[in-house]
């Protein structure tokens, strides 16, 4: 690897392959690699890309965080001898992504494309044409059918049974549960 050498243009982003299931176990060990080694210089940041979803289900909210990329591990690194061992014979990483043997830095535009930034996302317990149950508010027990959710996910259009008509009710998302 006499070149890795001459590949060092300043810090950029490489990409780590790992076996599934490593990506936290591979931060983790270069962390302290980094710490230990004292290679803070060389080696910037390291971004496991991840998504997360809250689910809701009336005032009950799950937090679900899912890898965008499985299997792949996001170093920001300056590209020499020492940074490619450090990363390289990390347990659980399988080499860099690029040709051969050969890791090629990701351009500014496929960060950006990427989001190696973290996404936070709400997913609803429901959907339009669910049967819900009001389970706070004036309506409180009340059950009715999804008719709209707001784009931002805050409010829920619910038509509920009132005599012999269906009534549309404005409600926040937090005000109504999946009915079992």
């Amino acid at each position: 690897m006499s070149d890795i050498n001459e590949m060092n243009v300043g810090p950029r982003w490489y990409v780590a392959h790992t076996y599934s299931g490593y990506e936290n176990k591979v931060k983790a060990n270069l962390e302290k690699i980094i710490e230990n080694r004292g290679l803070g210089h060389l080696i910037f940041d390291i971004r496991i890309p991840v998504e997360t979803v809250i689910e809701k289900n009336g005032e009950t909210e799950k937090e679900v965080e899912t890898k965008l990329f499985p299997c792949y591990v996001y170093v920001k690194m300056i590209m020499n001898e020492e940074s490619w061992h450090a990363v390289r014979n990390i347990t659980g990483v399988t080499g860099f992504v690029g040709p051969g043997s050969r890791p090629t830095p990701l351009s500014e535009e496929e960060v950006a494309a990427l989001s190696i930034e973290q996404v936070q996302q709400v997913k609803l317990a429901f959907a339009v044409g669910d049967t819900v149950v009001v389970a706070a508010g004036l309506f409180e027990g009340f059950s009715g059918t999804v008719q709209a959710i707001s784009e931002d996910l805050k409010n829920v259009t619910v038509l509920i049974k009132r005599g012999t008509r269906d009534m549309p009710v404005e409600l926040e998302a937090s005000q109504v549960k999946l009915a079992n």
